[in-house]
């Protein structure tokens, strides 16, 4: 069983850095499997394919992103919309823990965001639009709840959501320290707050 676990282990941290040289569909498995002094047998044994070993690298990492996720919109659910006043910086621990799901492994976000064309990750980061469109529908629609005399702009929620995320993306992407990106992406926050209740909500 240590065996097993070891194998696939090693198979997982060769094929990352195949992943992240070639690209998903230019990777070889035989060269993951030689790096791991392993046959092709073993993929097939421990992921079944090619998709199943590129998700075993980035599924964790992405999983710890979608936790942060839900927990910050379920917090905000809970939130007394009637008596909710913006302050600059109300919003740092979600930047912080945001962050901190980001960067706890870089390369795997890398990966998913810029390696996985031909995979069935291809395309995550409009996924992840679908996804936050949604919370930020719903959270409009709790909004509206103490405030019936205002209304949702569907557009500028949309286009809010596509914002969210490639702020996230280009830091992941471009800024290589984590506390750097904490630094750089506070200040987004706090603008993307005021966007929300200014433009989102009319």
């Amino acid at each position: 069983m240590d065996n097993e676990k070891e194998s696939r282990e090693k198979l997982i941290v060769c094929a990352k850095k195949e992943f992240m040289e070639k690209g998903f569909e230019k990777a070889s498995l035989r060269a993951i499997c030689s790096a791991a002094g392993l046959t092709t047998g073993a993929i097939y044994f421990f992921f079944k394919d090619k998709n199943g070993l590129f998700g075993a690298v980035i599924d964790e990492p992405l999983k710890k992103v979608i936790t942060a996720v839900e927990q910050h919109f379920s917090e905000d659910m809970e939130t007394d919309i009637a008596d909710f006043q913006h302050t600059s910086g109300d919003h740092d621990d979600f930047a912080e823990q945001m962050i901190e799901a980001l960067y706890a492994d870089r390369d795997a976000m890398i990966i998913m965001l810029e390696k996985a064309s031909g995979s069935s990750y291809d395309g995550i980061v409009d996924r992840f639009v679908g996804m936050i469109e949604k919370y930020n529908y719903a959270l409009a629609k709790n909004y509206l709840a103490a405030f019936p005399d205002k209304r949702i702009n569907e557009y500028m929620l949309h286009w809010f959501s596509h914002v969210q995320i490639n702020a996230f993306v280009h830091l992941i992407t471009h800024v290589e320290e984590k506390e750097r990106a904490v630094k750089e992406i506070k200040p987004v926050m706090d603008m993307l707050v005021e966007t929300w209740i200014n433009y989102v909500i009319e």
